[in-house]
């Protein structure tokens, strides 16, 4: 059954990156919800895409998505739905971005693919059947030590000034090869899944930002946790997700920062 999702929700994300690839040729039709939250039309219009086709397909499961077009059912199942990670990038023409369509089945993600559509990359994973980009199997990384990981992280549209991360994120660079800010959780995520960066922590995301990632670590091999090592809930506060071998390393390292930032 999961894959059955699985290949619904790959159909789909395609489906969603074509949308996208035709509004990245055209002028931006930018739009804020907040101070410097950015949306724009291809959001919009992916979006209602998804929507539309998974409340054909699957009329009964609950739908979650970052511009609020989804609607709540009393179901055990729940799509949680990014229609363009990576907005700022878009909007600026930069062409890091991506679909994000994920179900999670009372809370533990069963199926998830990240599509990025400029590079033709979809990476997608079900419950058991392992992770894949482009079909064929993925593995995370092998690197065993923290000082000689390539790391992510992102920063809040939001509230920047209260994010504790820029002391994480200058901590992190000085015990690694290096920390990546690509602008996408969501393929921050897939890239780890897929051996590119080591590990990846973030502040503050949203279910839709990372459920899909989560899947897709796990099934390649991953650890996916908070900083106190226990499990990562959609939504949380801080997600952690590495490779595994260097998962412990992380928290530590996290914990000893979180001591002089007085971070939760």
């Amino acid at each position: 059954m999961n894959k059955d999702y699985l290949k619904a929700a790959v159909e789909i994300a395609r489906e969603a990156g074509a949308i996208l690839c035709e509004e990245f040729e055209r002028p931006r039709q930018i739009s804020y919800k907040g101070e410097v939250d950015l949306v724009t039309q291809a959001d919009k219009r992916s979006e209602q895409a998804i929507v539309r086709r998974l409340t054909e397909l699957f009329p009964e499961h609950s739908i979650v998505a970052e511009e609020g077009t989804g609607s709540e059912k009393n179901s055990e199942f729940c799509w949680h739905v990014d229609p363009l990670d990576g907005t700022t990038n878009f909007a600026h023409g930069y062409p890091c971005f991506c679909v994000s369509i994920a179900l999670a089945q009372r809370d533990r993600v069963i199926a998830g693919v990240v599509f990025n559509p400029y590079y033709k990359e979809l990476f997608a994973a079900a419950r058991g059947e392992g992770a894949t980009l482009n079909g064929k199997s993925i593995r995370v990384s092998q690197t065993k030590t923290l000082g000689t990981s390539l790391l992510c992280t992102g920063f809040p549209v939001q509230n920047r000034k209260l994010s504790p991360n820029l002391q994480f994120y200058g901590d992190f660079t000085m015990r690694s090869h290096g920390v990546r800010r690509d602008g996408s959780a969501a393929l921050d995520l897939a890239h780890v899944a897929a051996g590119r960066f080591d590990g990846f922590w973030e502040f503050g995301l949203k279910k839709w930002d990372t459920a899909a990632g989560v899947v897709l670590i796990e099934e390649a091999g991953g650890k996916v946790s908070d900083f106190d090592g226990a499990a990562y809930s959609l939504g949380g506060p801080v997600i952690l997700a590495t490779n595994g071998l260097i998962h412990e390393e992380m928290r530590t390292a996290a914990g000893e920062t979180r001591i002089r930032v007085s971070t939760p």
